[in-house]
């Protein structure tokens, strides 16, 4: 090949390798389509409308900058967030203390994902919620599997095209009955009506913002990016690089559909009876545009729970890991995590109020996590040279702010019973 020829190719090669690099946060981005999600934002926009969509749009942006922050942790460090905090909290007891709060945010996480998945497969198949429960759960396992044994690309394709899948599921109703452009300028307006869409607001943010995403993109960019046999790694400008495109369209993926979950709610299950449940929603939805886009809606719910389950099970693990330097079989382990679901479900507690009371479990985890993320990030001795710059570390501790006294609200709205 000549010198010319060779010339052309190389920033095709340059981009080649550019989209290779990205996964990570595509992966970790399903966290955000989560059943959890589903429930919060449909249970929002068929209760108040168009009311929150400010809500979806705010946490989506404090979701890009933790996301990405977390990445870089992962990426500049070649560690975890719960491998960082395991090495720094010194005291034995606090790091079990921390360690036990984040294992509960990664079982409440299950508890969404696997009942997601056990009412999808009862809409479609009718098949019993507890049945159901264990089939979603069986097929983590096996996604899983593919992580442990294929590697992590293999691992990003499955769980990309699953997400390909709940995109085309969710959104799939809004060109059939779109929602009044008045409507959604309006619902950008910060403002809460009630103690219930505080309550919504706060488990819309758990479901947007989760603790468990953020323990898991770390250790996803880790796994991704550390590989020793690598005989020309990508400077780590360069992976960071990647990782802002990385970011970007997987929140990009995550925001619209959210956003989409809500509008379709707001447009034509506002005031509908019943339809504050996954099941009244999936009813409400095939009278109203038909049974392809009910069905199409309860598709994208499966494929959302046995995606999100699989990334949960894996943040799940490296939190073990990480905190307690202690690995455990990964069967064991899904089993184990698998019982208050498969419990809930037992006990024949609603599914959709076991979804978003889940989220809200979430949301008070959101500081545990967020916290050190933006202290250690900030940190010349922890990120070097690519340590945050004074506006991300006041960003974050804005976002940080927030998210704790939304949180606070909304205790104090729950004890008061307000």
């Amino acid at each position: 090949m000549t010198i010319a020829g060779a010339d052309r190719l190389r920033p095709l090669r340059q981009r080649t390798r550019g989209l290779w690099l990205l996964g990570p946060a595509l992966v970790a981005g399903v966290a955000y389509l989560d059943p959890g999600n589903v429930a919060s934002n449909m249970t929002a926009g068929a209760r108040y409308g168009y009311l929150l969509v400010w809500v979806v749009v705010a946490g989506n942006i404090m979701a890009w900058l933790i996301q990405y922050l977390s990445a870089k942790l992962g990426v500049v460090t070649g560690q975890s967030l719960p491998e960082v905090l395991g090495s720094r909290i010194r005291n034995r007891w606090a790091r079990r203390a921390y360690w036990v709060q984040a294992e509960l945010v990664a079982m409440a996480t299950d508890v969404a994902e696997v009942i997601g998945g056990a009412v999808a497969l009862q809409l479609l198949f009718g098949i019993p919620l507890l049945l159901g429960g264990a089939i979603t759960g069986a097929v983590s396992i096996t996604l899983l599997m593919v992580q442990s044994r294929r590697g992590p690309r293999p691992f990003e394709l499955v769980i990309i095209s699953l997400m390909a899948i709940i995109v085309i599921g969710f959104v799939a109703g809004l060109f059939v009955a779109p929602p009044d452009p008045a409507g959604v300028a309006s619902g950008l307006l910060p403002r809460f009506t009630d103690s219930g869409s505080v309550l919504l607001a706060a488990s819309i943010l758990g479901a947007t913002i989760m603790p468990h995403a953020i323990y898991a993109h770390s250790a996803l960019s880790r796994d991704r990016f550390g590989d020793p046999r690598d005989p020309n790694p990508p400077s780590i400008r360069t992976l960071l690089t990647a990782t802002r495109w990385d970011v970007t369209t997987a929140m990009v993926i995550a925001g619209s559909v959210n956003l989409a979950i809500l509008l379709l709610a707001a447009a034509n299950l506002a005031g509908v009876e019943g339809t504050d449940s996954l099941e009244g929603a999936h009813t409400a939805l095939a009278e109203g545009l038909g049974p392809v886009i009910a069905t199409l809606f309860a598709v994208g719910l499966l494929a959302s729970g046995l995606a999100s389950t699989s990334v949960g099970a894996y943040a799940g693990a490296e939190i073990m890991h990480g905190l307690l330097r202690v690995r455990i079989p990964l069967l064991a382990r899904r089993l184990v995590t698998l019982i208050p679901a498969l419990a809930i479900l037992a006990a024949g507690v609603d599914p959709t109020l076991a979804l978003v009371l889940s989220q809200v479990v979430l949301s008070f985890g959101i500081p545990f996590a967020l916290i050190p993320l933006v202290t250690l990030t900030a940190q010349r001795r922890t990120l070097r040279e690519h340590a945050n710059r004074p506006l991300t570390t006041a960003l974050g501790i804005l976002f940080s702010a927030l998210l704790i006294a939304l949180n606070a609200t909304l205790l104090w709205l729950v004890l008061t019973g307000a």
